[in-house]
């Protein structure tokens, strides 16, 4: 006897949505999958070295040069001295150089101004889409500073995928970002009801300005302490202007190398938490030129933010460099290079995954 057409709709309908939802179920499993993979890659010692020496020969490859030796004889067990003063500088400028690109990014997406972002994120107007951008760029230029400071740190608990962060670690980021703005506003006044051309020459004015990056480090760094409920010391002692400290030049080479890595591992994230697609989807269309160059874009903003996060480790005077600017004044080429260094660190993960 034959079943009424409604009951065949039914389990055909049926059948359709248990299909569905084991799909839907299948591609959550595999998104956690390989982001828990990605996490363990990021607190690899190893595979930080390797995946710094990839990323070193590549740059060199993309402006037509045959990769070096990426450790000369004896580097391996070499330290080099570096000003104490300027590394307490850099370690707490992250959330500036995040803060600038990742309102840049929104500039270009919207057509607004510079001063327009500012305002929004201190008045809290911005919106989650904006809160979410924003704190990825402020994971990856924190992750880009750690290296710097000693390898071991990258093993620490927090340093992970920003999609397993608690809630705690990515406020401290919101306050970052908020603190920066605070101060960044208040250095725009000048420039507040200007064109946006005059507010990202005024923008990377203070960019390239080293006493501006020592009263922004010190800014941001009692606002941490304030956020914690914690007094606030002296940010650098008489004792600290002088001081030397001795780093592995092995540890410092990887640092300055792995940027393009933390810069695609967030961009990565960014993208899967708004789009729901796996990781390795999306490193297959950056490996074959699949990618939209909007999100092309997006990923080398990533890049460049983490590049700038790495810039006054390696000394302060390197944030006076013509090409230490908003992205906004990039020329095609130094664009490319950003590029080139988020597609060879995509090729390399994807293997592993």
């Amino acid at each position: 006897m034959k079943k009424p057409r409604s009951a065949v709709l039914f389990i055909l309908s049926s059948f359709l949505c248990f299909n569905s939802c084991n799909n839907k179920m299948d591609k959550q499993d595999q998104i956690k999958k390989e982001l828990t993979v990605i996490d363990s890659l990021l607190r690899d010692t190893g595979y930080a070295y390797e995946m710094a020496k990839t990323l070193d020969a590549a740059y060199a490859i993309g402006i037509g040069e045959t990769p070096p030796v990426f450790l000369a004889l004896g580097e391996d067990t070499a330290t080099t001295a570096k000003s104490f003063a300027e590394e307490k500088v850099a370690i707490n400028l992250a959330g500036f150089y995040a803060l600038e690109c990742g309102i840049g990014v929104l500039c270009e997406q919207t057509g607004t101004k510079p001063t327009d972002w500012l305002e929004k994120i201190i008045t809290k107007k911005t919106t989650a889409a904006d809160n979410l951008l924003l704190n990825r760029f402020a994971n990856a230029t924190w992750k880009a500073s750690q290296p710097f400071r000693d390898l071991k740190r990258i093993k620490k608990d927090n340093f992970i995928g920003a999609n397993f962060l608690s809630a705690a670690e990515i406020e401290k980021d919101a306050v970052q970002i908020t603190a920066a703005a605070s101060k960044l506003l208040a250095s725009m006044q000048a420039v507040k009801d200007k064109p946006k051309e005059d507010q990202m020459k005024k923008i990377r004015e203070l960019l390239q300005d080293k006493n501006y990056a020592f009263e922004m480090a010190a800014f941001l760094d009692s606002s941490y302490y304030l956020s914690q409920s914690l007094a606030v010391p002296a940010f650098l002692t008489a004792a600290d202007d002088t001081a030397v400290i001795h780093k592995s030049i092995k540890e410092q080479k990887t640092a300055t190398n792995i940027a393009g890595f933390y810069a695609l591992e967030c961009g990565l994230n960014y993208f899967v938490t708004i789009r729901n697609e796996t990781p390795s989807d999306i490193l297959k269309s950056i490996v074959n030129d699949k990618i939209s160059q909007e999100d092309k874009i997006l990923f080398s903003r990533f890049a460049n933010a983490t590049w700038k996060a790495g810039q006054p480790f390696r000394g302060l005077d390197r944030i006076t460099r013509e090409t230490f600017t908003p992205a906004y004044f990039l020329n095609e080429a130094d664009v490319e290079k950003d590029i080139v260094q988020i597609k060879a660190a995509a090729k390399k993960l994807l293997e592993s995954l």
